[in-house]
């Protein structure tokens, strides 16, 4: 007995976590620097690189863009609307991991609760949207493994809406890069989608909570849009990039890597590649009606085409270091600069009138010399 009790007591640590969130043990599946890799052209669906591509991986909080897509597309089909009131269940605000702490005396916006979703990846967000929309958990479950086989997504199998670690007796969520990408091209031909993914903080609860996008890559990569990172222990982290120049959209999807900073960097390096790859569909020129954006890129106000902004380098990434505002005196030197070059365009101009102005009078006196000289050969 006494044994029996001493192996129990060694062994409590390690059951401890699972007894305590009801999370079911799941096979690790993270390598590094990655478990699964793909890059695509969006447009044409064009393989650039893969890697495992087809590899079973579990996608963690990435799942959340299947909730979203969900959503979104009963919004397009008349089914919901943006702006309809969420009531928070009790059942949404039990849930843990991410979250933006919901409370069942409150309710938010489609909207708003949207933005917690992919901003703060808040899992009592996906919750509360869920059982809105379907009634349930596992009425919204239903609709997101449907949409997923409409869409070709053969490999994939959902059992959550949120994509946390499967609670005791449930099945965890499974994917593969290849059939996230899929997904992804189909979110980002929707603006709205992009809106969400995009943004990089956000006020909730009338500015009592400051949300954060975990995509460290917004704001520092040229062009970065979206769309979703991922993480748990035995899944690894996760992340479904998409930035685009030049009129050239480029997706990555890096699954299941052991480090957060290596995961950041090789989807850098696949974005990247991407672009080399693929070339550009416009000139990247300057046009009437440019205005800033946030990550800093322009965009023209009828066209809505983002342009290429300067690259931030994998160190920036990694450090997250962020793009620094131009000194009180930039603005002053740039002025002086353009100055300077006008007085310098002026002189220049000046000199060109007074050697054009000396050749006329050269010429002119040349003329008469030759009139006189006609002139006095005649008397």
């Amino acid at each position: 007995m006494k044994r029996h009790t001493l192996i129990f007591l060694l062994l409590l640590p390690l059951l401890t976590p699972i007894l305590a969130h009801g999370r079911a043990p799941v096979q690790p599946l993270s390598q590094d620097p990655y478990a699964s890799a793909l890059l695509i052209d969006a447009e044409s669906g064009k393989v650039l690189f893969e890697a495992n591509a087809d590899s079973t991986i579990y996608p963690a909080s990435v799942l959340k863009l299947m909730t979203l897509y969900v959503i979104l597309d009963r919004v397009e089909q008349g089914a919901l609307r943006l702006d309809e009131v969420v009531p928070v269940t009790v059942e949404a605000a039990k849930i843990g991991g991410s979250q933006v702490y919901l409370d069942p005396r409150e309710q938010f916006p489609v909207d708003e609760l949207l933005y917690a979703l992919m901003v703060q990846s808040a899992n009592d967000a996906a919750v509360a949207l869920a059982t809105h929309v379907a009634g349930s958990k596992e009425g919204f479950v239903a609709l997101m493994n449907q949409k997923a086989q409409e869409l070709g997504m053969k490999n994939s199998r959902f059992y959550s809406v949120h994509g946390l670690p499967p609670s005791k007796g449930q099945l965890p969520d499974v994917t593969t890069a290849r059939d996230l990408a899929i997904l992804c091209r189909e979110l980002v031909k929707r603006p709205q989608a992009l809106t969400y993914t995009s943004t990089q903080t956000r006020d909730f609860r009338d500015g009592k909570f400051i949300m954060r996008n975990h995509n460290k890559l917004l704001g520092q990569v040229a062009g970065a849009d979206g769309l979703k990172t991922g993480y748990y222990q035995a899944a690894g982290f996760s992340i479904a990039a998409t930035a685009q120049r030049s009129g050239v959209r480029i997706i990555a999807l890096v699954m299941g890597s052991k480090d957060r900073k290596v995961r950041d960097a090789k989807a850098v390096e696949l974005i990247n590649r991407g672009f080399t790859l693929i070339p550009p569909k416009m000139e990247t020129v300057a046009t009437a009606g440019a205005v800033a954006t946030q990550q800093g890129a322009s965009v023209t106000a009828d066209t809505g085409i983002t342009f290429a902004t300067p690259q931030a380098s994998e160190t920036d990434i990694l450090s997250g270091a962020e793009e620094q505002p131009d000194k009180p005196d930039s603005a002053g030197t740039k002025r002086g600069s353009s100055l300077g070059l006008l007085f310098i365009g002026i002189g220049v101009g000046f000199l060109f009138f007074l050697l054009a102005l000396g050749v006329v009078i050269l010429v002119m006196k040349r003329r008469a010399g030759n009139v006189r000289s006609r002139y006095r050969g005649r008397g």
